[in-house]
């Protein structure tokens, strides 16, 4: 399936469509995986439409976003990223919207550290 992003950066007037490395399932059979998959693009191409000449490949975090999945008026859900950044859209995509919605909410809470959890940064 070949996916693409709508990217709108702080500051910039106009948006720029990229497109997202393509996911080998249907969004309605979309598992954990895929959806993190399409969320961490997501983040990527946002990353390198304001910074190009960054690493391509460095670590994505999915963590720091605010997220929904919306109704698409032509049919299908598309998910909505909003960063400090800018904001991104992808999709649309046919799934149901609250199937898509419990998806991305798992992926998210399972990058969360646990309560306790040791860490430095």
């Amino acid at each position: 399936m070949n996916l693409s992003v709508d990217i709108w950066l702080r500051g910039d007037n106009h948006a720029t469509t990229v497109s997202l490395p393509s996911v080998s399932r249907e969004p309605g059979a979309w598992t954990e995986a895929d959806v993190a998959a399409v969320l961490t693009s997501m983040l990527r191409a946002m990353d390198q439409a304001q910074n190009p000449a960054s690493d391509p490949d460095r670590p994505i975090a999915l963590r720091g976003f605010s997220w929904i999945v919306t109704p698409f008026e032509a049919g299908g859900v598309v998910i909505a990223l909003e960063l400090s950044l800018g904001a991104a859209v992808a999709g649309p995509f046919d799934i149901a919207e609250g199937d898509l919605t419990k998806l991305i909410q798992k992926v998210v809470d399972s990058t969360r550290m646990p309560p306790g959890s040791a860490t430095v940064h």
